[in-house]
C-alpha cells in the first residue's frame, strides 16, 4: 500500500476530529487569533486550521446582521464544535438587530462576538457599517451596549483601524475607544493601518496606508485597563511573539491563510503547551481527506472544501502538484479521492 493510501486509512479508522493536544481553555486567550477574512474564514478554513493549532482563537468570516435576522440564520452560524475558541464577526450599525445577533450567537455557542467598524469596501460603506462608523463612536457605543445586554455573557469585542480618512489625528482614535470603552467593551482589535472610505480598494487598503505599530502601541499605554490586539502586517509566530510583548495579542491575516503551518507551532511557542504530536502535513490532509468525504456526503461540494487547502504543503517540495491537482480536479470532480491523488504529488 502507497504511505498516502496508509495514512488515509488510518486517519478513517482513528477520530477524523482535530487533534493537537490540549482541549481549549477556559479562559479565552487572545494571544494570537487569524483575522475575520471574507470569502476565506468558512467554516472548512477553520477546520483545517483547528487541525494544525488548537489554541489559536479563530474568527468566522464577517456575517451582516440583516443578513443573520432575516437570512439562513442555520447555515450563517454553522460550525463544528472542534473550532472552539471561535469568535463571530457582525457587520451593522442598528443596535436592535445586532442585539438579536447576538442572542443568536451565545444561543449558538460562540465564544466571542465582534463587531466590524474597520472593513473600507464601498458595499459596507453603503449599508452603514464597517469603517465608516469609526466617524460615529456614539452609534458604536450603543451598538456594543445592546449586544452586551443580549449576549448572554459572551464577550463583545470592536475591530477597528487606527482612522479614516481626514479623521486620522490620534486624539480621534482616542476619542473612539473612550466610547467604546463606556460602553462595556473591554477588547478592541486594531488594524494598524488608517483606511480611505473612497479612491482605494479593500486590497490596497490593505497594503498602500502604512503601517502604524507606534499607534496601536501607545494606545495600550493610554488605555492599560482594556485588553487591545494588534491586526496589520504579522507573518509569522517570531511577529506575533514581538507584539505581545507590547500589546495584548497578535492576529494575523493573508499569511495565515496563504500558509496555515505558519501556525503550526503557535501552541507551544505563544501559549506554551506541549502538544501531544507536532502537527505533520500529511497526517493534516489525511484528517482533511476523511472531513471532506463527511461533508460531500452531506451534500457540500469538494471544491469548497480543497480551495482552502492549496497553501497546506507551502514552500515545500511538490507544492505546485499538490496545488494544480487540487485547484484543477477539486473543481471538476465532487470526489473526496482528489485529495488522496493530490498527496502522491507531495511524497505521501
Amino acid at each position: 500500500m502507497a504511505m498516502a493510501d496508509s495514512v488515509v486509512a488510518d486517519s478513517v479508522v482513528a477520530d477524523s476530529a482535530p487533534r493537537s493536544g490540549d482541549s481549549p481553555d477556559a479562559r479565552l486567550d487572545r494571544r494570537l487569533s487569524v483575522a475575520p477574512m471574507m470569502d476565506c474564514t468558512d467554516r472548512h478554513f477553520r477546520y483545517l486550521v483547528r487541525l494544525v493549532t488548537r489554541r489559536t482563537l479563530l474568527y468566522t468570516e464577517m456575517v451582516t446582521s440583516a443578513a443573520l435576522v432575516h437570512g439562513r440564520r442555520d447555515h450563517l452560524l454553522d460550525f463544528s464544535e472542534e473550532e472552539h475558541p471561535i469568535a463571530l464577526q457582525l457587520g451593522g450599525s442598528d443596535p436592535g438587530e445586532l442585539a438579536r445577533c447576538a442572542r443568536f450567537a451565545a444561543d449558538r455557542g460562540f465564544d466571542e462576538i465582534n463587531l466590524n467598524v474597520g472593513c473600507p469596501s464601498d458595499r459596507v460603506r453603503n449599508g452603514r457599517f464597517g469603517a465608516c462608523l469609526m466617524a460615529e463612536p456614539d452609534v458604536v457605543a450603543r451598538c456594543v451596549e445592546a449586544m452586551l445586554s443580549a449576549g448572554r455573557g459572551a464577550p463583545v469585542t470592536v475591530k477597528t483601524r487606527i482612522g479614516i480618512d481626514d479623521r486620522d489625528r490620534y486624539e480621534d482614535l482616542v476619542e473612539f475607544v473612550e466610547a467604546v470603552a463606556a460602553s462595556g467593551c473591554r477588547t478592541v482589535v486594531v488594524h494598524a493601518r488608517k483606511a480611505w472610505l473612497s479612491g482605494l480598494s479593500p486590497k490596497q487598503n490593505r497594503e498602500i496606508p502604512p503601517l502604524r505599530y507606534d499607534v496601536v502601541y501607545r494606545l495600550k499605554g493610554d488605555f492599560p485597563a482594556l485588553e487591545i490586539v494588534i491586526n496589520g502586517g504579522i507573518t509569522s509566530l517570531g511577529d506575533a511573539i514581538a507584539h505581545n510583548g507590547r500589546v495584548d495579542g497578535a492576529m494575523m491575516g493573508r499569511e495565515a491563510y496563504r500558509n496555515p503551518f505558519v501556525l503550526a507551532d503557535a501552541d507551544r511557542r505563544i501559549f506554551g503547551s506541549l502538544p501531544a504530536a507536532t502537527p505533520d502535513r500529511i497526517e493534516v490532509a489525511a484528517r482533511m481527506l476523511a472531513y471532506a468525504r463527511r461533508e460531500v456526503g452531506r451534500g457540500t461540494r469538494l471544491h469548497h472544501v480543497t480551495r482552502h487547502m492549496l497553501g497546506l504543503f507551502h514552500a515545500t517540495k511538490g507544492a505546485r502538484g499538490w496545488r494544480r491537482h487540487l485547484s484543477v480536479e477539486g473543481a471538476r470532480r465532487n470526489d473526496a479521492a482528489v485529495i488522496a491523488e493530490a498527496l502522491r504529488q507531495v511524497g505521501g
